[in-house]
């Protein structure tokens, strides 16, 4: 579980740290941790100029584009977000910032995510959020398939459940792409 290097080009990419999803419980990582940490990873990828992108999630209020798709749970619960669900932590955003609005787990499908990163020449992303197996691990895959390096901070990210997290971070994400701390990650951006 350690991070050999970053490439010159690398951007953060913070998945859905916004004000309903911090409000949450988290395991094994409580959000205020998350929250710390990913604050400290982006602080430092703008001192070195690098891109920090945040994503965040959202819908339509009556929820009609959500994904369709069946679930063995049956019909998706259909529940109003209270207002201001999907605003960014404050504590996170700076000048500069790329903000991608996103409707699905993913950080790719469906916005300009891809987009943004290349106009920029990144060929690296550091990957930091909420839900761990959710939005984070649908994002990785998707990194991964797009042919960027991947890398993981795992303290910077936690799940609804600790066990799910751990399945991500043991199983899933040797096999996209490099795990490490937030320190062994800002170590590392300290050397570019």
């Amino acid at each position: 579980m350690t991070v050999t290097t970053l490439d010159p080009k690398t951007a953060l990419v913070v998945i859905d740290l916004q004000a309903g999803i911090v409000a949450a419980p988290t395991a094994p990582h409580p959000a205020s941790e998350v929250l710390a940490r990913t604050a400290e990873l982006a602080a430092a990828f703008r001192s070195h100029g690098l891109p920090v992108v945040l994503v965040r999630v959202t819908g339509l209020p009556d929820g009609s584009d959500t994904v369709a798709g069946r679930i063995n749970g049956g019909p998706r619960p259909s529940r109003p977000r209270p207002e201001g669900w999907d605003v960014l932590a404050p504590e996170l955003t700076g000048p500069g910032d790329i903000v991608v609005t996103k409707r699905n787990w993913g950080a790719f499908h469906g916005t300009d995510l891809d987009l943004q990163l290349r106009r920029r020449g990144v060929t690296q992303i550091v990957l930091a959020g909420i839900a761990t197996s959710i939005g984070v691990e649908s994002t990785a895959r998707a990194a991964h398939e797009h042919n960027y390096h991947v890398t993981l901070a795992v303290d910077a990210m936690s799940d609804l459940d600790a066990d799910t997290h751990r399945n991500s971070v043991e199983k899933i994400f040797p096999r996209l792409g490099e795990t490490g701390t937030t320190a062994e990650i800002l170590e590392l951006v300290a050397k570019l």
